[in-house]
């Protein structure tokens, strides 16, 4: 007996939103692991450290950790700084340096090519094995005809 029409695009259609889903999780499944355990670096931006922020503001213009330091060589004895205002001063300047050595170190250029990398890597794994499948049955399907 011949199914409906109905009942043959819902299996049809079912069957292609289930196979979706499994596509979209494998890659990223596969792209997690690439990811831990390949390229490294790929996930490395996402726990690199902020600048640190300044103890105090220098006049109303922008200032940068140079503007400051250079205002604290120039500050040293005359100004009325009290103790706790020096230990604050030279905990960030020991923050800004250890700053300014880890973003010397960080290489965007390498982690932005291991995320494409990953990424590209994880696509073909999913969708290689899955094209060729489904042409095969196709050409099984297509011989049985004639």
């Amino acid at each position: 007996m011949k199914q409906p029409l109905i009942r043959t695009i819902y299996l049809y259609l079912f069957t292609l939103i289930g196979l979706v889903l499994i596509t979209i999780g494998s890659v990223n499944l596969i792209n997690l692991g690439l990811k831990r355990f390949i390229f490294t670096k790929a996930d490395q931006e996402l726990n690199y450290n902020l600048r640190p922020s300044f103890p105090m503001i220098i006049g109303e213009k922008e200032t940068t950790g140079e503007d400051f330091i250079s205002a604290m060589d120039k500050c040293q004895d005359r100004c009325d700084l009290t103790s706790e205002q020096k230990t604050q001063i030279a905990s960030w300047l020991a923050d800004y340096q250890n700053w300014q050595q880890q973003e010397k170190q960080f290489d965007y250029l390498t982690q932005q090519r291991q995320r494409e990398l990953s990424l590209a890597l994880s696509l073909i794994i999913v969708g290689l094995p899955l094209y060729l499948y489904h042409w095969t049955m196709i050409k099984k399907e297509t011989g049985k005809e004639a």
